[in-house]
């Protein structure tokens, strides 16, 4: 099957039995909010219904105006184009739906990629369809085509794959459309309406699908699944419930994509057995009176009490013991582990019994819930905190038996040997040694070699515990060009391993273009941990390695097609100097601080730090997605949130009460003075003793209009305007004793807890710049009014901006040494910078400070070989060099 192809920002490719979500909150018939929102005009609020559907993980956002007292066409245009400029919702595809074609037709003007009409039909007859889908395929989208015609709604089996038949012919043999990009909607309606005739429903739509899939190739099936419940409007607990079982069943016929809201759905295993075979009842039309049934029922549960749920947790003691293994690891329980491994070990009689039997059957269940989505990651890690433990337990009695068991040849059998490490210069690892957890968990033996491990040194090992496969993590952008050399060293010593590539700056298109050419065997971008295992699997699968690599290596020989494509306009340095950020400079705008030179803070209390911490990256970091505290009270992930988040506060009372970490920081504030795009700094008010110069690079990417192409400079006053301004520059760290604790937590087999202390150190290191950015603020004057509350900072309420070197308004990494020279801040914080200039300890964060009222955040963008050339002259070094600080930036092919 063609699997379906969609893009916002980014590429969206259909996986292969993955079922695509499509958020419903930004259709104003699904959303009470986001209707008011439009009908008020407060269409940027509007835009954070979006974000946070995608943050809930929706794959493409629903788009829908269609309401009396809405301009249609207005609304969509308006919208779609705020939303463009939304980076994170930007990135998903979107589908525009209406049932007015105006309204589909401005919304497929303004789709930046590749989206989703939603619908045509045939009700208007075979013309118009056919002028419609030729206009969509013109646009270049995919198409939702409505199971209607002439006579209306398609209700019952026949009728619907009549009508589906006639426009699957009538698209692929008249139109020319692409099968893959036909979704049918071969319409989900209600059911337990009390009319005998609406029976069937959910049966008709499900052999519908299933009808589809086998007698339509590459045709796609979606449905708005929130219609099957709408006769119990007011209970979500059987609503949920229904949606979660009707899902379940449609998904097996082969259900592609569906319209539902992405945090409310009930896990299928979860539902209560009554509930669930109540609901099942009616879907399934198994019996006449199953309305009635399902209706008494549901409203029980109003009542229901948590004694129930209490009893539960207590019977699993009285299983077997293999039962209460499976239990425990499925539900991270370490209470009772060495008991159960002990009880099985003398049923069993051998120590790798009980590791081969018990403990793999429990984490096999481990693995294919976390890969069915039915476990969240906080889970998975937990889960493999009680393995460690109860091999830790059996390996003093595996030892003694080990000559006995060498003789015998026998071994436990590892899925696969993988070698992962954070490649030369950089440090970051919590990703890593996430993706290094979950694997373990699913049997594969982990030989995790930590950070800043160069090539010859990774590769080196990969011969020496003959690995099957080799993982590449990194955060900073010099890292890429440091995977790409594993690649070509790979090559060059004839390796025949995968190769596994992971990080924050890594991305599937980076892989596929610059990477995978180097090295002969398959590269593969692994997004996140939840893609890990299924990737390995088939690499290592006997049966699924062709068919995974085959389809894998078109994959990225279409991205590297795509990416051939002519490049982004820019227009000429010179144009984009001329249409600098238009400032008119005022002598009241210029913020003199107290105090110019260098200042530092040593052990800063941890509980003050507490205070301006963001816990919205924390929830990211064990993949569960949403803002705090919305998470804590989400439907789906709510209940974990929950757990996780009380668990990382009880940590940090302990980090701080126990002084485990040691915050330290050093800051200063300098006299300063644009030159074209760079800033020189003073140590003298008179602006006469130098300390340096901070190079920065401008927007060049041909902007709509007069859109400013702004540079970090033009927020410092210019030299010829004599106003005398100043910039601050800043470095913190909260990372001062984490390796020791994170090993102490390792050493007792901890890895959740290990993990754990890291990303709260990563947190307490950007409270630490927010708090200390505050201060700044304060010292120098223009923020003592400002009177913020720790949300408002974190949100960026406040006058003035922080950018950092590798960030997108400043992308050059290396412009982090004057920071370095100018506050000699390893000798005041210990803080050290790599070869590649990461920060080490890796909970660090280093900036600048900017005071103006009109400075802000900004995306550099692609710039082009003139402006490089400039660039390399203006610091003094080679073109080559700064085409590799600054590969994702350029609007060229280095050939790097």
């Amino acid at each position: 099957m063609r699997p379906l192809r969609l893009s916002g920002s980014q590429p969206f490719r259909q996986q292969q039995g993955v079922f695509i979500m499509i958020g419903e909150r930004t259709n104003v018939a699904g959303s009470p909010k986001f209707a008011r929102l439009i009908k008020d005009g407060k269409y940027e609020e509007a835009v954070s219904v979006a974000r946070q559907q995608v943050e809930n993980g929706a794959n493409v956002l629903d788009i829908c105006m269609d309401e009396g007292m809405i301009d249609g066409v207005a609304a969509m245009t308006r919208f779609l184009q705020l939303l463009a400029s939304e980076p994170e919702v930007a990135k998903v595809p979107f589908m525009v739906d209406s049932s007015n074609w105006a309204v589909l037709e401005a919304g497929l003007k303004c789709l930046q990629g590749k989206g989703i009409v939603n619908s045509i039909s045939l009700k208007e007859g075979e013309k118009a369809f056919c002028e419609r889908a030729a206009t969509v395929l013109k646009y270049g989208a995919a198409a939702v085509v409505m199971a209607f015609d002439e006579k209306g709604q398609a209700a019952d089996f026949e009728d619907k794959i009549r009508v589906c038949e006639r426009a699957y012919r009538i698209l692929v043999d008249k139109v020319g459309f692409p099968a893959e990009d036909i979704i049918f909607d071969p319409n989900i309606l209600t059911v337990a309406t009390g009319m005998e005739e609406h029976n069937n429903y959910a049966v008709d739509f499900i052999r519908a699908t299933k009808w589809i899939k086998e007698n339509l190739p590459d045709a796609k099936v979606s449905g708005g699944v929130s219609n099957i419940s709408f006769s119990f409007r007011g209970n979500n607990r059987v609503r949920e419930a229904m949606h979660a079982a009707f899902l379940y069943h449609a998904i097996h016929a082969g259900l592609d994509m569906g319209i539902v809201n992405a945090g409310m759905l009930e896990v299928y295993e979860e539902i209560e057995p009554k509930l669930k075979e109540l609901v099942e009842d009616v879907l399934l039309n198994r019996r006449a009176d199953a309305t009635e049934r399902l209706v008494e029922f549901g409203e029980t549960l109003k009542g229901e009490s948590a004694v129930v749920a209490e009893k539960k947790e207590e019977e699993w003691r009285h299983g077997s013991v293999e039962d209460r293994l499976t239990h425990a690891l499925v539900k991270g329980i370490d209470n009772f582990i060495e008991l159960d491994t002990e009880e099985a070990r003398a049923k069993l009689g051998r120590p790798l019994a009980v590791i081969e039997g018990p403990l793999m059957a429990g984490m096999s269940v481990v693995g294919d819930l976390f890969g069915a989505g039915k476990m969240f990651l906080p889970q998975v890690v937990k889960s493999a905190r009680v393995m460690k433990k109860a091999v830790a337990y059996l390996t003093p009695f595996m030892e003694a038996e080990k000559a006995a068991l060498a003789a015998a040849g026998h071994e436990v059998k590892a899925q696969g040997k993988i070698v992962l490490a954070t490649v030369k210069g950089d440090v970051h690892d919590i990703g890593k040694n996430i993706v290094g957890v979950v694997l373990a968990c699913n049997n594969y033996e982990v030989i995790d070699m930590g950070v800043m491990v160069p090539a010859e040194k990774i590769l080196e090992r990969a011969k020496e515990v003959k690995a099957d496969i080799i993982g590449l993590s990194g955060l900073i952008t010099p890292s890429l060009e440091e995977m790409v050399h594993v690649a070509r060293e790979m090559e060059r010593q004839q390796f025949k391993l995968p190769l596994l590539i992971g990080g924050a700056t890594t991305s599937r298109a980076h892989t596929a273009v610059k990477i995978a050419p180097h090295y002969s065997e398959p590269v593969v971008h692994i997004v996140d941990a939840s893609r890990a295992v299924p990737v390995t699997t088939s690499l290592l699968s006997d049966e699924n390695r062709a068919e995974f690599v085959a389809q894998h290596r078109a994959e990225y020989d279409a991205v590297r097609k795509m990416h051939a494509a002519p490049q982004v306009k820019t227009i000429s340095l010179a144009e984009a100097r001329k249409r600098r950020t238009p400032i008119e400079w005022k002598a009241e705008d210029v913020a003199k601080p107290e105090f110019t030179g260098v200042r530092v803070l040593d052990d800063f209390p941890l509980a003050t730090l507490r205070e301006f911490i963001d816990w919205t990256p924390f929830f990211h970091t064990w993949e569960l997605k949403g803002v705090y505290p919305r998470i804590l009270d989400d439907e789906r992930q709510g209940a974990q949130a929950r757990q996780i988040f009380n668990e990382a506060n009880a940590l940090l009372d302990r980090i701080v009460s126990e002084k485990l970490l040691r915050a330290r920081a050093v800051y200063g504030l300098f006299p300063a003075q644009a030159v074209g795009d760079d800033i020189e700094l003073f140590g003298d008010a008179a602006r006469t003793e130098s300390l340096g110069t901070l190079h920065f690079l401008r927007q060049q990417a041909n902007r709509e209009g007069s859109e400013p192409c702004r540079s970090l400079a033009d927020f410092v006053a210019p030299r010829e305007i004599g106003l005398g301004d100043y910039v601050g520059a800043f470095a913190v760290t909260a990372g001062t004793g984490l390796k020791e604790l994170a090993d102490s937590f390792r050493a007792k087999h901890d890895d959740y807890n290990a993990i754990m202390a890291e990303a709260l150190a990563d947190r307490l290191a950007e409270a630490f710049a927010e708090c200390l950015h505050k201060r700044v603020r304060d010292e120098w004057g223009y923020g003592r009014a400002e009177n913020l509350s720790p949300d408002e900072l974190i949100h960026e309420k406040y006058r003035g901006i922080r950018p950092a070197p590798g960030y997108p308004a400043c992308p050059d990494h290396t412009e982090k040494g004057t920071i370095w020279r100018l506050l000699d801040v390893e000798a005041s914080t210990g803080i050290k910078l790599t070869e590649s200039f990461a920060m080490w300890p890796g909970s660090s964060v280093s900036g600048l400070y900017f005071a103006h009222p009109e400075s802000r955040y900004f995306t550099l963008g692609k710039i082009d070989r003139e402006q490089v050339a400039d660039y390399a002259e203006r610091k003094g070094m080679s073109v080559a060099e700064v085409e590799r600080w600054l590969a994702p930036n350029l609007n060229y092919d280095s050939g790097r």
